[in-house]
C-alpha cells in the first residue's frame, strides 16, 4: 500500500508542476499579445468541446483570437543568434496534431455562434513558449495556424 501512496504523490507532483508550467507559459503569451496590441479578453474559457487557453480581440479591434499557448521547459543556454533553445529539439508548437487542430475549430466555431461572432472575423493563433533557468523564455506567435 506504502507503493501506491508514493507513487499517487510522485504523480501529483509531477501533474502540479506541469500545470504550474502552462499557466505560467499563459501568463507569458499574454503579456507577448498585449504587447503586440491585442486585448486579452478571457483566459481558459470552457466549452463543451474544450478549452481555449486565451481569448483576445487583435489589434484591429475587429477580429477574435482564440490563442493555444503550447509551453515547454528546456535545458540548456540560448545559442547565440538563435530562436530556439537548443537547435534540432522538438518546438512545443509541433505538439499541435490534427486532432488538436480540429478540436480548435469546433472550440472556435462555438464560440462564435454562442457569441454572434462572424466566422470570418475569428482566427486561431498559437504562441509557443520555451522556459529555461537560465534566462528569458523564448516565444514565438504563430497567426492564424488551423
Amino acid at each position: 500500500m506504502m507503493v501506491f501512496r508514493g507513487l499517487a504523490q510522485s504523480v501529483r507532483g509531477l501533474l502540479s508542476r506541469h500545470f504550474s508550467l502552462g499557466r505560467r507559459g499563459e501568463r507569458a503569451a499574454a503579456g507577448l499579445l498585449r504587447g503586440a496590441g491585442y486585448r486579452v479578453i478571457g483566459r481558459n474559457v470552457v466549452v463543451p468541446m474544450g478549452e481555449a487557453d486565451l481569448l483576445c480581440v487583435a489589434p484591429d479591434g475587429e477580429t477574435v483570437v482564440i490563442v493555444e499557448v503550447k509551453t515547454r521547459r528546456v535545458v540548456g543556454p540560448l545559442l547565440s543568434g538563435a530562436t530556439r533553445w537548443v537547435e534540432g529539439a522538438i518546438p512545443p508548437e509541433a505538439n499541435i496534431t490534427a486532432h488538436k487542430r480540429r478540436k480548435l475549430a469546433s472550440i472556435a466555431r462555438h464560440l462564435a455562434r454562442a457569441n454572434g461572432w462572424h466566422e470570418g472575423r475569428v482566427r486561431i493563433d498559437v504562441v509557443a513558449v520555451e522556459w529555461s533557468d537560465r534566462g528569458p523564455a523564448v516565444m514565438r506567435h504563430h497567426v492564424g495556424v488551423v
